[in-house]
């Protein structure tokens, strides 16, 4: 019987020494976590066995449990890189098509040759479909995707307005319009211009010429002219009705010297903004002039020729005094001006909130919100079943997965660009690898002690 004692404490010591060998071997494998191994003793009872006299009949390795506790992070620089600080595991499939579920705490993320973002194994990370606010659109396990990043904004978008705000230099000569030459700077008082786009996504620059009336029966009225690729457009109502019905040119004001129609802009005696004169002697409600079509000699690509631009001179349409354009003794200066067009973007940036929300930057300026990537928990971690390069699969004793978004609830937050090192503590382990190394050493000696006993009995005569 000692024979077999012995022989399970070298046993279980051996069942030590190689869970402490393996926990100082994965010291280095992100999202790796300890093990220890758990012994009991045994004791064979009967109904006429003396429990006061009962020797045990040695030890048994009862189970060799992960230990989930959290790890120290270790910071990089790929935002791909992800770390829990939590309770929660990354979710995995092997193949975009698959519900073979797989659960990891190791966060080495890559994207693929499809831009799929995939672990070392090669297996896909899952997230939550998200609406373009940055909501989850569903949190069930069931519902979740493969995170793909795209490489392009989608789909290009013509400019059709254009905010301007400036201050027009009130000091200014005037000028005669009718001498108006786009190529002569000696013609106009200030120029400015700004990059938009056709339906194509191709750009164009669109070009404003402001020139002050020499009239002397009128003040402080100054002409405004467009070109786009440097060929100028007419000017329309903002609703693209004809203003002078009477003529076959859309006119927003007297023609200059090109046969091109030009707006007038009014500012009263204290520089504020009062309207946009048309040429039957009318303001515009709300400000605004618009380009005629573009037409295929301007846009020769082959985009929409029928591209009208409004240019919007009243910012705040809430304002009940629009007097966004001045005209004050001081320079020109343009205070505002954009537009709303926007190439094809290609993909320049990568953000991963606390949240889990992926956002996508793009050359165009955009920034889209393109999945929420998901985290799983489990009612009782350690039955897990474990799985090799550090993945767990759900088994009736870790209870069912349970998803959710990080920072609600135990699910924790998500760290981009960091990694969770494995929770191995190497000074305790080496503790422990001479403690069952003494245990096995203790072990064996029993064992030679029995075999000389044994031997001794042998040799009575």
């Amino acid at each position: 019987m000692s024979f077999n004692i012995a022989l399970s404490g070298v046993s279980a010591a051996q069942k030590d020494l190689d869970t402490t060998a393996n926990n100082i071997a994965n010291v280095n494998t992100v999202g790796f976590k300890e093990s220890r191994a758990e012994f009991g003793d045994v004791y064979a009872a009967s109904l006429l066995a003396g429990g006061k006299t009962k020797v045990g009949d040695g030890v048994l390795t009862q189970e060799v449990a992960q230990q989930f506790t959290q790890g120290s992070l270790q910071f990089t620089n790929t935002a791909l890189d992800m770390a829990i600080t939590g309770n929660g595991f990354f979710a995995t499939v092997p193949e975009i098509t698959s519900r073979d579920f797989s659960f990891t705490r190791a966060g080495q993320f890559k994207l693929d040759d499809d831009n799929f973002v995939v672990n070392s194994n090669g297996d896909n990370l899952l997230g939550f479909p998200v609406n373009s606010d940055g909501t989850s659109a569903s949190v069930a396990l069931s519902t979740t995707v493969p995170v793909r990043i795209p490489d392009s904004s989608g789909s290009p978008q013509q400019t059709s307005e254009v905010d301007i705000r400036m201050n027009l230099p009130a000091g200014e000569t005037g000028l005669d319009p009718a001498a108006f030459d786009p190529t002569d700077p000696l013609t106009y008082n200030a120029a400015t211009s700004v990059t938009v786009y056709d339906s194509l996504g191709d750009s164009h620059v669109m070009t404003y010429y402001f020139i002050k009336d020499n009239n002397p029966a009128v003040d402080n009225e100054w002409y405004v002219a467009t070109a786009v690729d440097d060929q100028l457009v007419d000017m329309v109502n903002s609703d693209g009705s004809d203003s002078d019905p009477t003529t076959a040119v859309h006119s927003m004001g007297t023609n200059t010297g090109n046969g091109v129609s030009a707006a007038k802009l009014q500012f009263s005696q204290g520089g504020d903004f009062i309207g946009i004169e048309s040429a039957d002697g009318l303001s515009t409600p709300d400000f605004k002039i618009t380009t005629e079509a573009l037409g295929p000699t301007i846009l020769t690509n082959g985009s929409d020729p029928t591209q009208q631009i409004s240019v919007d001179f009243n910012l705040d349409p809430t304002s009940a005094t629009p007097n966004e354009p001045t005209q004050f003794a001081s320079a020109f200066e343009v205070t505002a001006l954009e537009q709303d067009g926007l190439p094809v973007g290609r993909l320049t940036g990568i953000d991963i909130g606390p949240d889990g929300l992926v956002r996508a930057t793009f050359s165009n300026g955009t920034s889209e919100p393109i999945v929420r990537v998901a985290l799983v928990r489990f009612s009782n971690e350690q039955g897990l079943t474990q799985e090799s390069n550090t993945q767990w699969k759900e088994s009736i004793l870790s209870g069912e997965a349970l998803a959710g978004e990080a920072t609600t609830g135990t699910f924790g937050e998500i760290n981009s660009s960091a990694l969770e090192q494995a929770n191995v503590n190497l000074t305790t382990e080496l503790i422990d690898m001479i403690i069952a190394q003494r245990n096995f050493q203790a072990n064996s000696r029993a064992l030679e002690v029995n075999n000389q006993l044994n031997q001794t009995i042998l040799n009575i005569r």
